[in-house]
C-alpha cells in the first residue's frame, strides 16, 4: 500500500474509441491514471507509449509485453466480432473504457463499458456481460455468446482484478514524487462582456496550480458572493489546472470586491487579488493607441493611393 494519500478517487482506465468507414478502421486509445493520462497506445506497433519515466509503474518488461500481447489481441477479436454484427453500418462508431478503480471498504473493483453509435451496449461486472438497461436485440445475443466464451471471461475478470490494481498500485508508487508536487496558483482579474446596462462581468483567472482541488470565491470584504459562478477546471498542457470564476455585478457596486484563492500550495496564506476600475489614464493611453492605428492606416492608404 502507499504511505501518501492521493488527491483524486484512486483508479486507472483505458478509453478506446475506434472508427469503421470506408471499409477501414482507425482506432484511438490512451490510459488515465485518475484525471492524469499516463498511457498513449500506438495502434501500428500494438504498444504502450509511456507519457512519463515512471508510466512502467512496477511492471517488469515481460509482464508489459504480456499485457501489450493481450490487450493487441483483444482489440483484434472485437475489431471482427463487431464488424460481423454491424457490417452494414457505415460509418460506425465504437467507445469502450475498461480498468479497476478503489472503493472504500470493497477494494479494487474492475470494470468495462461498450457504448455503439453513442449509446450504451454493454458492460462486464463480476465476471458476467450484461446488455445496457435499454436491452437492444443485438447486446443481449452478444452477451449470451461472451458469457458462454469462458477462457475470454476468466481472462478479462484477471485483468481487471488482479492485473489492474497492481498497475495502478505500482503508478502511484513510482510516481509519487510527479503526483505529490506543489505548484502554486496564477491569478489575474478581467472584465468579460457587459451582461446588460450599467452592469459588470468580473473574471478572476486562476491558473498553473497542482493538485486539481482549488477554492476559488468572489468576495466584499469577508462575506462570499454567492453570485459566484464557476466554471469548469480546465487542463493546461504542462498538467496542471485552470479554472475562472465570474461575478455579474452593479458598476457601481464593483468597488471594494476582491478574489480570493485558497490552494494547498499557498501554505494557508490565500492569494486576494482586489478589483480596480481602469483609471483615467488607462482610458487616455487607450485613446492614443487607437489614435496612432488609425493615422497610421491613414497614411498608408495615401501613400498607395498617390
Amino acid at each position: 500500500w502507499w504511505s501518501w494519500r492521493f488527491e483524486e478517487p484512486v483508479s486507472y482506465h483505458l478509453l478506446q474509441m475506434s472508427s469503421f468507414h470506408n471499409h477501414s478502421w482507425v482506432h484511438l486509445s490512451s490510459g488515465w491514471l485518475g484525471e492524469l493520462q499516463t498511457h498513449r497506445w500506438n495502434s501500428i506497433s500494438g504498444t504502450f507509449i509511456y507519457l512519463y519515466p515512471w508510466s512502467r509503474g512496477n511492471f517488469s518488461n515481460r509482464e508489459l509485453v504480456d499485457l501489450e500481447r493481450f490487450l493487441r489481441v483483444n482489440s483484434i477479436e472485437i475489431q471482427e466480432f463487431y464488424t460481423d454484427y454491424f457490417m452494414s453500418e457505415d460509418p460506425f462508431d465504437l467507445q469502450m473504457a475498461t480498468g479497476c478503480e478503489l472503493n472504500s471498504g470493497k477494494g479494487f473493483l474492475g470494470f468495462l463499458h461498450v457504448a455503439i453509435q453513442g449509446s450504451d451496449f454493454l458492460s462486464f461486472q463480476n465476471e458476467t456481460w450484461l446488455s445496457s438497461p435499454e436491452g437492444v436485440r443485438e447486446a443481449q445475443k452478444v452477451c449470451e455468446l461472451n458469457n458462454l466464451n469462458q477462457a475470454y471471461t476468466y481472462r478479462l475478470h484477471r485483468l481487471l482484478s488482479d492485473t489492474c490494481p497492481r498497475f495502478t498500485l505500482g503508478l502511484l508508487d513510482a510516481g509519487k514524487a510527479h503526483l505529490q508536487r506543489q505548484v502554486k496558483p496564477e491569478a489575474w482579474l478581467s472584465s468579460g462582456p457587459s451582461p446588460g446596462p450599467g452592469r459588470l462581468l468580473l473574471v478572476c483567472h486562476v491558473s498553473g496550480f497542482y493538485p486539481k482541488p482549488v477554492w476559488v470565491m468572489w468576495m466584499g470584504g469577508e462575506e462570499e458572493q454567492l453570485g459566484t459562478q464557476r466554471g469548469d477546471i480546465l487542463p493546461n498542457a504542462d498538467g496542471t489546472w485552470y479554472l475562472r470564476a465570474t461575478l455579474d455585478v452593479a458598476a457601481g457596486e464593483a468597488a471594494g470586491l476582491a478574489c480570493r484563492v485558497k490552494h494547498s500550495s499557498l501554505g494557508g496564506q490565500d492569494l486576494v487579488l482586489h478589483w480596480a476600475p481602469p483609471s483615467a489614464l488607462g482610458w487616455i493611453l487607450l485613446a492614443v493607441i487607437v489614435a496612432l492605428a488609425l493615422l497610421t492606416g491613414l497614411g498608408f492608404w495615401f501613400r498607395k493611393r498617390w
